[in-house]
């Protein structure tokens, strides 16, 4: 029989091809393509991101409970801003990256601990939403800074 896995020992294993489909989805976009920028760039935040997620699913909280604070996120909505990302290029880089963990998980289920998978799937959702709201937060902070600069 083969050995189980928790979900986040999975996540862990499995970060860089999660990150592989990430990137391929957000390059056939043109939305997000169009905003030109290395790889290394554009992924930059997922490894912070991705040990945030995981420290989340060991460390559980009540579902819609606030999160921890991610520095990854804040500081991935302030360069997004100064990369030129719009919000709803953020939303849909979000949306990308949830469907991208789900189909991971969906590759690897039957590594994983069975009758556990749907629990992980909410507190999956909750946080990668969780670090949306706190980088759009960051992204719309940076913009009212902007804003202030242009009218000084």
């Amino acid at each position: 029989m083969a050995q189980k896995f928790d979900v986040a020992t999975v996540l862990e294993r499995e970060i860089q091809s999660t990150i592989d489909k990430w990137y391929i989805r957000v390059e056939a976009e043109p939305k997000l393509s169009d905003i030109h920028m290395s790889r290394e760039a554009r992924c930059a935040h997922l490894p912070g991101m991705f040990f945030d997620l995981v420290h989340r699913i060991r460390n559980p909280l009540p579902l819609g409970t606030q999160a921890l604070t991610s520095s990854s996120a804040k500081n991935h909505g302030s360069l997004r801003r100064d990369q030129g990302y719009t919000a709803a290029m953020m939303v849909e880089e979000s949306r990308m990256l949830q469907v991208s963990i789900f189909e991971t998980l969906q590759i690897n289920v039957e590594d994983t601990e069975p009758g556990v998978l749907l629990l992980y799937v909410m507190v999956i959702a909750d946080e990668v939403d969780s670090q949306l709201a706190q980088a759009m937060s960051s992204y719309i902070t940076e913009a009212k800074v902007d804003e202030k600069a242009v009218l000084a």
